[in-house]
């Protein structure tokens, strides 16, 4: 349980950085597109 509350922690960090260097007012999808990026880029342990 510990390490997917660390997880949790981590790309919800990951979604704030996205919105703190794009700033407001774009449509979701554009916020959504980098922060895919930006969690395949930190290789993040997803489970499907």
């Amino acid at each position: 349980m510990l390490h997917e509350e660390a997880l949790t922690a981590q790309i919800i960090g990951a979604a704030i950085e996205v919105h703190r260097r794009l700033g407001p007012g774009l449509l979701e999808s554009a916020y959504q597109a980098c922060l895919a990026r930006g969690i395949i880029a930190a290789k993040y342990p997803i489970r499907t």
